[in-house]
């Protein structure tokens, strides 16, 4: 290795560490879900740091809101990219996911623990707390994604499929439905976006990545059924859930449910009691899946099971961000692919809707009182505009309270 080779790598390798450091920081400090994350990485990298312009920064959210996957995590992994190479943009995504992680598999392992009044009170609270959350994505989701009747029809149509139908194939195909109609029905609107993303990956790369991408997707299914193995098939659960997500984190409740309690690996209780745990943490709300990993039944659980779980749901969305970057500029001009994703958000609002039914809702809310409990919850985010820490604060008392009562 020449000196200037030298030199290089020691510049990206000091470019990682900055990274990594103003990543820790937010992902411990960085709550309230991926639009807030959104107005984070703005403040610290656009207006603060001034790492990239208005425009660019505002391109970089356009494109990871178009793909699958966690847009807030997107983006950081797309700023560590552009910043520090590809040690980068792991040092983003760890910096920003570890924490709230941690912090999950360290619930789930004293989750067992909890018994009693107290104990009893503080789980079903933090169900209800799912029911305002979810509640609350569905209408603000409604109301952007689905603003014509076009869409909204769209919506409804993948609600139909999903309550009459919970399979991992209903779900797809309410997705693909979605899409198809989008391109008869969501036409009229086009975007005509500007800006340019100067990103270190090059086309070939780009297809690189998309069929490992597309490999992966259609070969763990039968790598899970040729070789069984509770690893693979934890693995493929978790990056098939991770693949199918449009529209943001909350998306992926009914997939994640389908995955992991379809199988008998969580219950729904435990399920719920996750979810709304994980709404009081920082960080992205895909590390969930480390608490599914860590509770999980079966030979494999524990810190093994969060690793792979948590590596599994992000790895597809990273992949397809890859593939995207060198070809986004002339795609995201094309009139198909704005009128099909029009019709795939609308797609995922429905699926969203049925998941707040069922299991959400059927699972938590008991009777009058447990409904005054998630009225006020949802009041509170929507009207009061609430932090979700404090809405899952007065889920949890108000359950330990109606317990003891």
């Amino acid at each position: 290795m020449t000196k200037t080779d030298e030199a290089v790598s020691s510049a990206r390798a000091a470019g990682a560490l900055e990274v990594f450091s103003i990543f820790l920081k937010l992902g411990l400090t960085c709550f309230g879900g991926p639009i807030a994350h959104l107005g984070y990485f703005r403040e610290e990298f656009v207006a603060r740091r001034k790492w990239l312009d208005e425009q660019a920064y505002a391109d970089l959210v356009a494109l990871c809101q178009f793909l699958p996957g966690p847009a807030s995590s997107q983006t950081g992994f797309a700023i560590g990219l552009m910043r520090a190479g590809y040690a980068g943009a792991l040092a983003a995504w760890a910096g920003f996911t570890l924490p709230s992680a941690m912090a999950l598999v360290l619930f789930a392992f004293g989750a067992s623990a909890l018994g009693g009044p107290v104990g009893t009170g503080l789980v079903h609270g933090l169900k209800l707390v799912a029911v305002a959350i979810v509640a609350q994505a569905v209408w603000g989701m409604a109301r952007s994604l689905c603003p014509d009747r076009e869409r909204a029809s769209i919506a409804a149509v993948a609600a139909l499929i999903l309550l009459f139908s919970t399979s991992a194939l209903a779900q797809i195909g309410a997705i693909v439905l979605g899409g198809v109609a989008g391109l008869w029905l969501c036409r009229a609107e086009q975007t005509n976006g500007a800006g340019h993303i100067a990103m270190p990956v090059s086309r070939a790369s780009g297809f690189v990545f998309l069929a490992a991408f597309i490999i992966l997707l259609a070969g763990l299914p039968i790598l899970a059924h040729v070789a069984p193995s509770s690893g693979i098939a934890l693995f493929e659960a978790f990056y098939r859930s991770g693949a199918l997500v449009f529209g943001g984190g909350h998306v992926v409740l009914p997939l994640l449910r389908e995955a992991v309690v379809g199988p008998g690996w969580v219950s729904d209780d435990v399920f719920l009691t996750g979810y709304g745990a994980a709404q009081a943490v920082p960080g992205p709300l895909f590390t969930f899946a480390a608490y599914l990993g860590a509770v999980m039944k079966g030979s494999l659980g524990g810190i093994a099971g969060a690793a792979v779980a948590l590596i599994g749901i992000f790895l597809p969305g990273i992949l397809i961000l890859l593939a995207a970057l060198p070809f986004w500029d002339n795609f995201r001009k094309r009139l198909t692919a704005q009128a099909m994703m029009r019709g795939v958000n609308a797609a995922v609002v429905g699926i969203l809707g049925a998941a707040l039914y069922d299991p959400v809702w059927t699972s938590s809310v008991q009777g009058p009182r447990d409904f005054a409990i998630a009225l006020t919850g949802f009041v509170l985010l929507v009207a009061w505009r609430a932090p979700p820490l404090v809405v899952v604060v007065f889920s949890a008392v108000a359950g330990i309270a109606a317990a003891m009562l």
